[in-house]
């Protein structure tokens, strides 16, 4: 890597990168010691994105196991678990931390996950805005803060963003999406990832990826043709409204070929 390229690497990692990393190295060379106190550094750091926020807790829970604080071990795991309840540690360790992540895991299975509903309606069309709406349905550890929405039109090069804050379990918010199609002439989609951040920023919830988005698909109207639009048809009858009146007041005028009266036959 060029010496431009690493600067611009570290100018995109988040600041707590380097502890978090550092913490890394020193548990595989067996230095829990350091390892915890370059971990708990790296944690007021940051903000991390989903993977190394993952990443953090673990290598946090592995160094407390490793020091027999174990209170400590089962709360990052539990954390690490709440952020990813998928996640696995490697069997190779140490029993003093598989006992404790197993311990977590369990737990784990056994409350819900965070979790936020996503929904927007089946009618949408690609000249209109989109609605999304989300609502935090599961929140065990009260983190789910806010949501970054990114979007864009299928095919399209890049993602745009929508920041919004998330309310309390039981209520719902907006995130909507500007019309990304106003000009064309064909059905389409949206792709759409999202992440939830907790207060300080960090990515505890994913849904959907930049490489593998969800869609929203999203109907097209096509435009009416002159001869099927309303006023034409309101005119053309107007016209022939008019024709007719025309016809019946000439008719009506014509002298008729019976005269109504009454007669009365001498006596």
């Amino acid at each position: 890597m060029t010496p431009l390229c690493l600067l611009l690497a570290l100018a995109a990692a988040p600041h707590g990168a380097k502890s978090l990393a550092d913490g890394q190295k020193a548990l595989v060379d067996f230095r829990p010691e350091e390892a915890m106190q370059l971990l708990e550094k790296a944690k007021t750091e940051g903000p991390y994105g989903y993977a190394d926020h993952a990443k953090l807790y673990e290598q946090l829970g592995i160094a407390y196991a490793y020091l027999d604080l174990t209170d400590k071990a089962a709360e990052a795991f539990d954390t690490l678990l709440l952020i990813d309840p998928t996640w696995a540690i490697s069997y190779t360790l140490s029993p003093k931390v598989t006992f404790v992540f197993e311990q977590a895991r369990n737990r784990a299975q056994s409350r819900p996950p965070p979790t936020l509903q996503v929904s927007w309606r089946h009618d949408l069309k690609i000249t209109e805005e989109v609605p999304v709406d989300l609502e935090v349905i599961e929140d065990p550890r009260h983190f789910l803060r806010r949501v970054e929405l990114h979007y864009r039109l299928k095919s399209s090069p890049a993602y745009e963003m929508i920041r919004i804050d998330l309310l309390p379990p039981g209520g719902r918010t907006t995130a909507t999406i500007p019309p990304l199609g106003a000009a064309s002439a064909t059905r389409a989609s949206i792709e759409l990832y999202m992440t939830a951040l907790d207060d300080a920023g960090n990515a505890v919830l994913q849904w959907g990826t930049s490489g593998r988005p969800r869609e929203i698909p999203l109907d097209f109207d096509p435009p009416t043709p002159w001869y099927g639009r309303w006023w034409v048809w309101v005119a053309v009858g107007g016209a022939i409204a008019a024709g007719a009146t025309a016809t019946a007041i000439a008719v009506t005028r014509e002298p008729a070929s019976t005269v109504p009266g009454t007669f009365e036959v001498g006596r």
